[in-house]
């Protein structure tokens, strides 16, 4: 299918997850921000998401520098990230993504977010998604002025023991692996074209309670997500995120034994669980970002505490700070394991590097 690169909003190519480094690839580190193409044509700069959604508007110290650092006439392929002491703060980023325009100004200078290109579609007149990948990476050296702020080129290296310690290293930078690309890779949008190898690792969470997923109704209740915790070393539960990947009929059948573990203001146990005065007064669970309503109907936002508080184990890839990056997957019950064993002693903390020191390759 023929892509109009100049006109259409171009879907990226993508990844798909491989257990190891292969062998033969060009390698480059694997961001974690909010993937990009760059449309530019002129003055007209246009920023559009994985989705096709125009990010442009909400970022526009990026369309500044941007103009500076790309030809007059090109397509781009990137990742906007947030940079902060030296790391990627994904949360932050997410906070840019905001209707007021004079909220986005503000952010604008109180989160800057830079853009770190890896790839060139299109370049002049001439559309590059038939060129192999080697030749796109040549061309996008040549073509984008790193000296300008808040524009990078991603590193990339053919040596195979390099990308094996870039994965290891790089984490420290709050980077999310190794994206590999075979020497003669052409463009190939939204297919997954090019391996990703990224962390994994498990924990023993709590569940703390459930939310409803945004197509469940009263006679047909699905699961949205479990809300997890982890105690602190002054014993607090705090919130750190949840795991929403479930089969729809699965979602209907956690529903059903959850319920029968719910726990409301009026219900005896109601006290003994940890999160039940920050409920009841609106307050925020500890840790997190949005709030639990006790008093609320039951509707699909509204947070459902259960008790006894069971465990499982989740697969993850990185915490950021005290919480998941990204949602965790669900592994199984861990009915042998007592909550307030779940510490967050058995996460793994990779040793810090600034992001400065990947960009200066």
């Amino acid at each position: 299918m023929s892509v109009d690169i100049w006109t259409e909003a171009v879907k990226p190519m993508l990844a798909k997850a491989v257990p190891d480094i292969p062998e033969g690839l060009a390698y480059e580190p694997k961001w974690d921000g909010f993937r990009c193409i760059v449309q530019r044509d002129g003055d007209r700069i246009t920023l559009w998401s994985r989705g096709s959604k125009d990010l442009t508007v909400y970022f526009p110290e990026l369309v500044d520098s941007l103009a500076r650092a790309l030809p007059p006439r090109c397509v781009v392929d990137g990742e906007i990230v947030v940079i902060r002491d030296g790391r990627l703060e994904f949360e932050r980023l997410q906070e840019r993504i905001h209707p007021a325009e004079s909220r986005i100004r503000k952010l604008s200078a109180e989160i800057p977010a830079d853009f770190i290109a890896f790839d060139l579609i299109g370049l002049g007149e001439e559309s590059l998604l038939d060129e192999p990948a080697t030749r796109r990476r040549e061309r996008l050296v040549e073509s984008v002025d790193t000296t300008v702020e808040r524009v990078h080129l991603t590193p990339q290296t053919l040596d195979l023991d390099t990308a094996r310690r870039w994965f290891t290293e790089f984490e420290g930078a709050g980077l999310d692996g190794v994206i590999g690309k075979a020497l003669d890779l052409t463009y190939q949008p939204d297919k997954r074209a090019m391996v990703k190898i990224k962390h994994k690792r498990t924990a023993d969470v709590v569940v703390v309670g459930y939310r409803l997923h945004k197509n469940s109704t009263a006679s047909e209740p699905l699961l949205g997500s479990l809300q997890l915790g982890l105690f602190n070393d002054e014993g607090v539960l705090q919130f750190v995120g949840v795991a929403s990947s479930f089969p729809t009929k699965r979602r209907g059948e956690l529903v059903a034994e959850l319920a029968k573990l719910e726990v409301t203001p009026d219900h005896d146990d109601w006290d003994e669980h940890p999160w039940s005065a920050a409920a009841q007064e609106w307050d925020r669970r500890p840790g997190a970002i949005s709030r639990w309503s006790a008093s609320q109907g039951r509707s699909e936002q509204a947070g459902h505490l259960i008790w006894p508080m069971p465990v499982i184990e989740i697969s993850y890839d990185y915490f950021e700070g005290t919480r998941l990056r990204h949602n965790g997957q669900f592994v199984r019950w861990r009915p042998d394991r007592d909550p307030q064993s779940c510490t967050y002693d058995q996460i793994e903390v990779p040793q810090e590097i600034p992001v400065t020191d990947v960009l200066t390759l």
